[in-house]
């Protein structure tokens, strides 16, 4: 293991209760440092100042301005939601659609992809489903089922099953010939995968904070490019969506902000905002591209031990296509699973298939010990 990267494993405390975690897209743990920074925010609510405004003001502009960094966005287009389907609500029922309007999904994303595009059948858009081939969603079948009422294109950045990692830059050229909206689900790699929403031209990105992320369920973010912005009409506003919130407050008036702060539409996860800029400060420190590249010498060890297993993957085996998560169709995937489990070793059941999706602070050695339990479980 990279030595700079080994010397982050005592950031996390599980590691010495005997836990090996390998289900980072599921949930990730807490690190001490992201703990410490909702500690301190916690400390505040209780015998400091209680009345945490001055302080989340510059404890958000961190975590903005870090998230940002991690694709390349500048921090005013970043803003706070609850969760990814939460995000990608705003996209869905900002726009004014019409019926025979046409978005095209596909059928190998997790349902927070899926059903508020689903919801809008109801103003008569009709949905297109790739197919996907093994996991993975080719840009040749999203270019045949373009047509000419395709209004918008949501994927994930990471298929969540697969671990197949999209081509956003070309998916992004492609829509933009065509004219049409492109929205990324990015759950499944922001953390762990480069992503330039620039570079790629995303219209509009969701993202929850409880995985790859190692932060805090119940706060994500989004990011909306400024022409994406000018063209959604807020469903949903709050008193702290407007411009200078916080005077004139019988100036009843709707006077959104020109940032994507305008998306917050009252009081927020404070501690999920503390605890999502210090992970994502850790990751940046760490690098990406470092942080990428490890996972990478990590699935390719899985995929060796499933090759000399005869064990069969739905992930893809060339590099420029995976990310940190490898799912392996074994045979009595759930009696493996709950072997794992009773080992302390934790990775995800889904879909009758093993996923194991490592991080930075794992180790070869991490990936020699789930392996090897594999092995005896299917003796």
């Amino acid at each position: 293991m990279n030595t700079s990267l080994a010397a982050y494993r005592s950031l996390f405390p599980h590691i010495q209760t005997g836990k090996l975690w390998l289900n980072h897209a599921a949930i990730g743990p807490l690190n001490s440092r992201t703990k410490s920074a909702v500690d301190k925010y916690l400390t505040n609510r209780t015998e400091g100042t209680i009345d945490d405004f001055p302080q989340i003001v510059q404890i958000s502009d961190r975590a903005k301005k870090e998230i940002g960094i991690l694709m390349n966005a500048s921090a005013d287009r970043i803003g706070f939601v609850n969760n990814t389907s939460d995000g990608l609500n705003i996209i869905a029922n900002g726009l004014p659609w019409s019926s025979g309007d046409r978005i095209v999904l596909n059928d190998s994303e997790f349902p927070a992809n899926v059903v508020p595009f689903l919801n809008l059948r109801r103003l008569g858009v009709e949905i297109d489903f790739i197919k996907s081939r093994n996991g993975e969603i080719t840009l040749d079948d999203i270019t045949a089922a373009i047509t000419p009422r395709t209004r918008l294109l949501s994927i994930s950045f990471v298929q969540f099953l697969s671990g197949f990692r999209s081509d956003l830059t070309a998916i992004g050229a492609l829509c933009k010939r065509h004219g049409i909206i492109f929205c990324v689900d990015a759950i499944q790699g922001i953390g762990s995968t480069p992503i330039d929403v620039k570079t790629s031209q995303v219209d509009f990105l969701s993202c929850g904070g409880h995985k790859w992320m190692l932060s805090m369920m119940g706060l994500g973010f989004v990011y909306v490019s400024e022409e994406m912005q000018s063209r959604i009409t807020q469903q949903f506003v709050g008193w702290t969506s407007n411009k200078l919130y916080f005077s004139e407050l019988f100036n009843y008036r709707l006077d959104l902000d020109l940032t994507a702060r305008r998306y917050e539409n009252g009081a927020q996860n404070n501690a999920g905002i503390a605890a999502i800029g210090e992970s994502a400060a850790l990751l940046n420190e760490v690098g990406i591209p470092s942080i990428h590249s490890h996972l990478l010498d990590l699935t390719d060890a899985v995929i060796s031990f499933a090759d000399e297993k005869g064990i069969e993957l739905l992930t893809p085996r060339s590099r420029d296509k995976r990310s940190g998560i490898v799912t392996l169709k074994v045979p009595n995937a759930e009696q493996i699973f709950e072997g794992l489990n009773s080992k302390n070793i934790i990775v995800s059941l889904r879909e009758g298939k093993i996923r194991l999706s490592p991080h930075f602070y794992n180790s070869l050695d991490d990936i020699k010990t789930v392996c090897a339990s594999i092995t005896n479980l299917m003796q």
